[in-house]
């Protein structure tokens, strides 16, 4: 402030402003002179204002794509946690206890996304049993355990998640260097759940960590259905789970979960935001996302997983009949083994006939209206482990439709191929 006017000489002010004026300088909002709450608001419709174009998702959760499209019941618990205010720390602990026991591990924490899961049990394993280093990592491993173990065909594009804490990966190729590769500075053994290659079983990578008195962690993020991965995993012995809570558990995009032991889920709790000075601050998740989430479990928890894979099934099947006529077009349906294992469509032709790639398929469709999103696997590109991929293949996700949106799918896939086939 200036002209002498401090801070709470000006607060001094506003407060008197307020009592004078009524409403004050939050006239028109939710507080009037006489502290009523006026009718409800009015919502706007920001992607129209904005000029951001929604679409029709037949390709999947994938992040770029924002992910799932939550629930009725998850939208209304959201909208009702964004009403009052609550003690954050005590909102984490709660939702914690509360989704261990749904989940049957001994602890869990609401993350702020699948990687911040990763960055936070990494650092409970560094700093388990010696708070001190909260404050230092990284760069200072100074006397810390550091060493992460994994598999060579393991490492992907979400491992920049665990070197954050100041890491250094180990890679190991058989069960016999798996073994030998385990010291005094071995931290963690980290396994990459969906990884479609590597020698080291589940089972096995659990086994021989814990025979070396090592935690070993599961990144399981796009890993759910089916539902029973909740727990299979902790169940398995691995010390730490993560899955995304924006996935196929239909919760707030930016959400996720870390399940597992109790003491590194209490040192991941040191380690997060809204304590200060840790690697974790900056991964806030807000009172919403953490009642979306909790609300987004116990939504898929009741339902039926035969009903769901049937439904989407169905839906695969309704688009492949309208297309499946077409020159040279044959379609299947493909579940991929471990990551977004539901029922996607495949579509593959001659392209002599079909005179497009998958790829332009995929951005004709983008182009029309309503916009509709295809599998990023369409024409060759990298996805989901397990979908066929191939410069005339395309693929469509069913998952994340809404009801009636596979005819438009299949409507529009249909005018395309139609067109490019010269009928």
């Amino acid at each position: 402030m200036s002209n002498g006017m401090t801070r709470r000489k000006f607060m001094g002010k506003t407060s008197q402003a307020l009592a004078v004026g009524g409403a004050g300088v939050y006239g028109g909002s939710a507080v009037t002179a006489l502290g009523a709450a006026p009718g409800p608001a009015q919502g706007v419709d920001y992607y129209e204002r904005l000029g951001v174009k929604t679409f029709i998702n037949a390709a999947g959760t994938y992040t770029v794509l924002s992910a799932s499209t939550m629930p009725e019941e998850v939208q209304a618990a959201i909208s009702i946690a964004s009403k009052r205010p609550v003690q954050l720390e005590e909102l984490l602990r709660a939702s914690g206890e509360y989704l261990a026991k749904r989940l049957q591990c001994e602890a869990a924490l609401v993350t702020a996304g699948a990687a911040s899961a990763l960055t936070l049990g990494t650092a409970a394993c560094i700093t388990n049993g010696n708070p001190n280093a909260i404050v230092n990592i990284p760069p200072d491993m100074t006397g810390l355990k550091n060493e992460v173990i994994v598999q060579k065909t393991h490492r992907y594009e979400y491992d920049h998640a665990l070197r954050n804490c100041g890491i250094r990966f180990v890679e190991v190729e058989t069960l016999a260097e798996y073994d030998a590769a385990f010291n005094d500075r071995t931290v963690m053994a980290h396994f990459f759940n969906a990884a479609d290659r590597g020698e080291i079983s589940r089972e096995d990578w659990v086994r021989v960590a814990h025979q070396h008195g090592a935690p070993c962690f599961n990144d399981a993020s796009a890993d759910v259905p089916p539902i029973a991965n909740l727990w299979n995993y902790t169940k398995m012995g691995f010390d730490l789970v993560t899955f995304s809570g924006g996935k196929g558990i239909r919760g707030p995009q930016c959400t996720g979960l870390l399940l597992g032991k109790k003491d590194l889920i209490e040192a991941a709790v040191k380690n997060n935001s809204p304590n200060s000075n840790t690697i974790g601050r900056g991964m806030k998740v807000a009172k919403e996302e953490i009642v979306g989430l909790v609300a987004a479990v116990d939504w898929l928890l009741a339902q039926d997983e035969d009903a769901m894979q049937n439904e989407f099934r169905r839906r695969a099947e309704r688009i492949a009949e309208r297309v499946k006529s077409l020159p040279s077009v044959e379609t299947r349906i493909s579940v991929p083994p471990v990551a977004n294992h539901v029922p996607h469509l495949i579509i593959t032709y001659d392209p002599s006939r079909i005179k497009l790639t998958g790829k332009e398929v995929m951005a004709k469709m983008r182009e029309g209206t309503p916009r509709i999103e295809i599998n990023p696997a369409s024409g060759g590109g990298s996805a989901s482990k397990g979908l066929e991929s191939g410069a005339s293949t395309i693929v469509v996700g069913v998952w994340m439709l809404q009801p009636g949106e596979d005819l438009v799918v299949a409507k529009r896939l249909r005018e395309v191929l139609l067109e490019a086939a010269g009928a």
